[in-house]
C-alpha cells in the first residue's frame, strides 16, 4: 500500500513541475504528460509499471474527452460550416490517408499498417491548435476559420476510426467489408436510440437535478450520462467513446451546455493526462535515441506532406495562397487522437512496439514544434512575398472594417482605449484598435469591434493597421520607456502621422515632444482640473467662470489647442461656436420630417451644413448624391459649426427650426 501511494504520489509531482515548466516555455500541457509517462515508465527512472485498472482509468479520459467534444457538435453549427467541415475537412481526411497509405506501401510497409499511419498522420491536434489561436486572438482571421473547420470533420473522423481499428484486427480481408457495414448498421441503430434518449429524456433529467440546485448531483447526474452512453455502445460492440460522444452531441444544443462542458472539464483534463502519461510510459526511449535521424526525417516529411495536401486543397476552394499556407502551417502536426488511435491500434496488434514508439516521438516533437512555427508564420510568409497588406485584409474581412483610410489608430484597448472608441463612435470617426491581451482580442472581436491583436511595435502590424493613412494615432499607454518604442516604431511606420500620449505626468513633456509627439495628456494635470471644477462649483463659483478659468488653465498647457480659447471675457460655447466645425451623428425615426425627402429637398446646404455620410443597414455611404432618398432609421453623419448643426438637426427632425 506504500510503494502504490509512493509511486502515485511521484507520478502526481512529476506532472505538477513538468506541467508548470512545459507552459512557462510556452509548450502544451500535452507533451508535459507524455515526458511524465516518458520518465515513470521502464524506459525512464522507472518507478510505475502500466496495470490493467490504470489503463481502464486513463480510456475514462478519452470518453470525456469525446463527450465535451460532443457538446461543442451542434447540427447548427456544423450546417454553417459545412462548406469547410465537410468540403475541404473531408478532402484533407482522405486525401491524406489514400496517397500516405500509398506512399507507405512503396516504402515497403504492408497495407494495413501502411493504412492506420496514414490515418493516424492525417488527424491534427485540436487542444493545440484551438488553443493557439484563442492566445493570438486569431480565431476570426480566415486561416483560423479554414483550421477550425478542418479540425472539426478530422474530430468527426475519430469517430469511424475507433469502429474501425478493432474490426481491422478482427477481420481478414474477406469479411472486413461485412464486418464494417454490420458495425455501422449497428452504430446508427445507437445513434437513432441515443438520440431519442437525449431528445427526450435527457433534458428532463437535467431540469429535475437543475431544479434541486445542489452542485454535486450535477456533477455526479453529468459522469453517468457520459459513462451510460459509453457503455451502451460498449454492449452493441463499439467504442465507448463513441457513445459518449454521442451523449455530448445530443445535450450540446440543450441549454445546459456551457454547465455541462464546466462540470466535466476537471475529470477530462485529469483523466486526459493520466492517458497521455500511459501514452509515454509505453514509449521506447532507446529506440527512439536510435532512430533519432530518421524521426527527424520523418518529421520534415510530415511537415512537407501535410502543408503541401492543405494547400493545394484551400487553393483549389478558391482560398488566397497566404490563407491556404497560413492554414497549411497551423495543421502540419499529429494530434491528440492520433496517440489515442495509436494505443488503439498497438493494442489490437495492428503496429508493433517499434512504429508505435516511433509515432509517438514523431507526434511529440511536431506538437512541441508547432507553437513556435505559428509564431514564424509571417517570416514564412514574407519568403513567399505572400506578407503584404496579410493582417489589413484579414481585419477588413472578419471585423468589418470598410475603409482603413482617415481613420484614428489606438494603441492600447484597455479601459482608456474602449472609452476613446465609445465617444468615436456616435461621431462616425472610423477607428482601429491593436491590443496584445488575447482575451480582450477574443472579446472585443466577438463583439464586433475594429481590433488587432499583435505588438505594436511591430511594423508590419502598425501597417495592418493603416497608420499611413491614419488621422491620428493614440497611445494609451503611461509607460514612458514603452511609449518610447511604439513613437521610434511609429515613426518608421508612418512619420507624418500626429500622435497623441497618454502619461501619467508631464516629467517626460520635452524628451516626448523631442521624439515627435503631437500633444502629451498628462493624467495628473486633468484630474486636478476636473477636481478644482468639483470644488469651485460646490464653493458656488458660477459655472461660467469656472469654465473659462479651466480652458484658461488647458490654453497654457496643451499647445495644440491654441487658438481655440482666445481669453476669459466670453463663453466658451460662443468661443467654440465662432471658430470650430465639428461632425455630429443622428438617427432617423418615423417621426423625423427628412424620412422619405432627398438630401436635395431638404436643401442643408442654405443652412452651411453638409451631410458626409449616410450608414444604412449597416453599410456606410461617403458623400451620398443630393437625390438619395432618406429613410426611416439611417444615420446621417452631420459637418458644421455647432450652433448650424443644432438647427439642422431641429429641421430634419421637426421640420422647423
Amino acid at each position: 500500500m506504500q510503494n502504490i501511494f509512493a509511486e502515485v504520489f511521484a507520478l502526481l509531482l512529476a506532472a505538477v513541475i513538468l506541467v508548470w515548466l512545459f507552459k512557462r516555455v510556452g509548450l502544451p500541457a500535452i507533451l508535459a504528460y507524455l515526458v511524465t509517462g516518458i520518465l515513470a515508465g521502464g524506459h525512464g527512472i522507472g518507478w510505475m509499471t502500466i496495470s490493467y485498472e490504470m489503463h481502464f482509468i486513463a480510456e475514462l479520459g478519452i470518453v470525456f474527452l469525446l463527450f465535451s467534444l460532443g457538446l461543442e457538435f451542434s447540427v447548427p453549427r456544423l450546417m454553417a460550416m459545412r462548406h469547410l467541415v465537410f468540403g475541404l475537412g473531408s478532402l484533407q481526411v482522405v486525401l491524406t490517408t489514400l496517397l500516405g497509405t500509398t506512399l507507405l506501401w512503396f516504402l515497403q510497409f504492408d497495407w494495413l499498417e501502411a493504412f492506420v499511419i496514414a490515418s493516424l498522420v492525417a488527424l491534427s491536434s485540436t487542444a493545440v491548435v484551438v488553443k493557439l489561436l484563442k492566445e493570438s486572438g486569431s480565431l476570426n482571421l480566415r486561416s483560423g476559420q479554414l483550421a477550425i473547420g478542418v479540425l472539426l470533420f478530422q474530430d468527426i473522423a475519430v469517430v469511424p476510426l475507433l469502429i474501425a481499428f478493432p474490426l481491422i484486427a478482427q477481420s481478414d480481408n474477406q469479411v472486413l467489408v461485412g464486418a464494417l457495414s454490420f458495425a455501422l448498421a449497428k452504430g446508427a441503430l445507437v445513434c437513432v436510440l441515443l438520440w431519442a434518449v437525449g431528445k427526450w429524456f435527457l433534458p428532463k433529467i437535467f431540469n429535475e437535478v437543475a431544479l434541486v440546485r445542489t452542485d454535486e448531483l450535477f456533477v455526479l447526474t453529468t459522469i453517468v450520462v457520459a459513462l451510460c452512453a459509453g457503455g451502451l455502445t460498449y454492449l452493441f460492440g463499439l467504442s465507448m467513446a463513441l457513445g459518449a460522444f454521442l451523449a455530448g452531441m445530443m445535450l450540446g444544443e440543450s441549454q445546459y451546455r456551457h454547465q455541462l462542458e464546466a462540470e466535466i472539464r476537471p475529470f477530462r483534463d485529469i483523466l486526459m493526462g493520466l492517458f497521455f502519461v500511459t501514452v509515454g510510459m509505453q514509449l521506447d526511449v532507446p529506440y527512439v535515441v536510435e532512430s533519432f535521424f530518421f524521426i527527424i526525417l520523418a518529421l520534415v516529411a510530415l511537415l512537407v506532406f501535410k502543408l503541401l495536401i492543405i494547400m493545394c486543397l484551400a487553393q483549389l476552394m478558391g482560398e488566397r495562397k497566404k490563407d491556404a499556407l497560413a492554414t497549411g502551417i497551423l495543421l502540419w502536426q499529429m494530434g491528440e487522437f492520433g496517440f489515442v488511435l495509436v494505443a488503439l491500434a498497438s493494442k489490437h496488434h495492428l503496429l508493433d512496439d517499434n512504429i508505435a514508439s516511433f509515432l509517438i516521438a514523431l507526434g511529440v516533437f511536431s506538437m512541441a514544434l508547432t507553437p513556435y512555427l505559428i509564431e514564424q508564420t509571417e517570416r514564412i510568409l514574407s519568403w513567399f512575398n505572400l506578407d503584404k497588406e496579410r493582417f489589413a485584409d484579414d481585419l477588413q474581412n472578419s471585423l468589418g472594417v470598410k475603409s482603413l483610410n482617415d481613420h484614428v489608430v489606438i494603441l492600447g484597448y484597455g479601459r482608456v482605449g474602449q472609452t476613446i472608441a465609445r465617444f468615436l463612435k456616435p461621431e462616425a470617426i472610423p477607428y482601429v484598435a491593436i491590443e496584445r491581451n488575447p482575451i480582450l482580442v477574443q472579446e472585443a472581436q466577438t463583439a464586433g469591434e475594429p481590433v488587432l491583436f499583435g505588438h505594436a511595435g511591430q511594423k508590419s502590424i502598425l501597417e495592418s493597421a493603416g497608420v499611413e493613412q491614419a488621422r491620428l494615432l493614440i497611445i494609451t499607454c503611461s509607460d514612458f520607456e514603452q511609449c518610447q518604442k511604439l513613437i521610434d516604431s511609429v515613426k518608421q511606420a508612418a512619420p507624418n502621422v500626429k500622435i497623441l500620449v497618454r502619461m501619467r505626468d508631464d516629467i517626460h513633456l520635452e524628451a516626448l515632444k523631442q521624439l515627435g509627439v503631437t500633444e502629451v495628456v498628462p493624467e495628473a494635470l486633468e484630474a486636478s482640473l476636473m477636481l478644482v471644477s468639483h470644488v469651485l462649483y460646490m464653493s458656488g463659483v458660477p459655472m461660467r467662470r469656472i469654465l473659462n478659468r479651466v480652458s484658461k488653465e488647458r490654453q497654457n498647457r496643451y499647445e495644440y489647442l491654441h487658438g481655440f480659447f482666445t481669453g476669459d471675457s466670453a463663453d466658451l460655447s460662443e468661443q467654440l461656436t465662432d471658430r470650430l466645425e465639428y461632425l455630429h451623428a443622428i438617427a432617423l425615426p418615423e417621426s423625423a420630417y427628412a424620412a422619405n425627402k432627398t438630401i436635395a429637398e431638404l436643401a442643408l446646404d442654405k443652412q452651411k451644413v453638409v451631410i458626409t455620410a449616410l450608414r444604412r443597414n449597416g453599410e456606410e455611404i461617403d458623400s451620398p448624391p443630393i437625390d438619395t432618398m432618406l429613410l426611416v432609421s439611417d444615420v446621417l453623419l452631420l459637418k458644421g459649426k455647432p450652433r448650424r448643426v443644432e438647427r439642422a438637426e431641429q429641421y430634419l427632425l421637426e421640420g422647423f427650426v
